[in-house]
């Protein structure tokens, strides 16, 4: 049973991580569906470090337009490619610092009423910026000034508040200043690189809960799972970018928000 636990985690994490609809407001009800609040997996180092398979996923589908030593690109390229890279080390600069300071204090409320507050707040957000209809003025990453990328590693730092979402910000934030669609969804899974690798080494190191052979089973399934999703939900993502807006995700957001909310005020009152 722990092993399909941790497949349907692997599920979630796969999925929520890369749309902008909050992986932490579903891990609370799939945790809590299943009944996951003992042993193992009450354990925050194992959604922490689950990540990691994702973010591969990341590496795999866009290896080449990521890898600054590709043979099959010019020097020019190359230049470009390690502007890229600057441009990604620049944005997480802010949610580096403003994470490792108020780290423990957003834990503390990591609560239903926070998380559905967050998810109601920006599915709103979402549903205006598309209403908008705003003319991007950036269509591709080589565009992007220095200037741009901070102010979207801005955007991210409000990720720390459980329910927002890190994709649902930073391409909320890349939008509102000017990006396209696509330009903000790509830059935002070029930002989960360091940010996620960052977070899940930082928990893996401060990590003092027994790691046995089975835990380490459990975190390869659950990795590897959301490895194989994530590249499903990146490839669909991206698709459903070229034609569509994200006024759809925000209707989801709401709804799951007033969820999580409704979900936990009945669960008080039976307990």
């Amino acid at each position: 049973m722990e092993y399909i636990k941790s497949i349907i985690l692997g599920i979630v994490e796969g999925i929520t991580e890369w749309l902008p609809i909050s992986s932490t407001g579903h891990m609370i009800l799939v945790n809590d569906i299943m009944g996951t609040g003992t042993g193992f997996f009450n354990e925050q180092i194992y959604l922490y470090v689950i990540q990691l398979g994702a973010v591969l996923a990341i590496a795999t589908l866009y290896f080449k337009k990521l890898n600054p030593f590709s043979p099959s690109k010019t020097a020019e390229e190359r230049k470009g490619t390690w502007q890229m890279w600057f441009k990604v080390i620049v944005a997480c600069i802010p949610a580096a610092v403003i994470g490792l300071i108020f780290d423990d204090e957003m834990e503390l409320i990591s609560i239903p009423a926070v998380v559905g507050a967050m998810l109601i707040v920006y599915g709103i957000a979402f549903i205006f910026i598309e209403k908008k209809n705003r003319q991007a003025k950036i269509n591709s990453i080589d565009d992007m000034t220095y200037k741009t990328a901070i102010l979207i590693g801005i955007f991210q730092v409000l990720s720390i508040i459980p329910g927002t979402s890190r994709s649902g910000a930073t391409i909320l934030g890349a939008m509102l200043i000017g990006c396209s669609r696509g330009v903000a969804a790509e830059f935002s899974f070029f930002l989960a690189i360091p940010v996620m690798v960052g977070v899940s080494l930082l928990k893996i190191v401060s990590n003092d809960f027994p790691m046995t052979p089975d835990t380490w089973a459990l975190l390869a399934v659950g990795m590897v799972t959301a490895y194989v999703v994530s590249l499903v939900a990146v490839k669909s993502l991206v698709s459903y970018v070229r034609k569509h807006d994200f006024k759809v995700f925000g209707i989801y957001r709401i709804i799951l928000g007033v969820v999580v909310i409704g979900y936990s005020i009945v669960k008080m009152m039976i307990v």
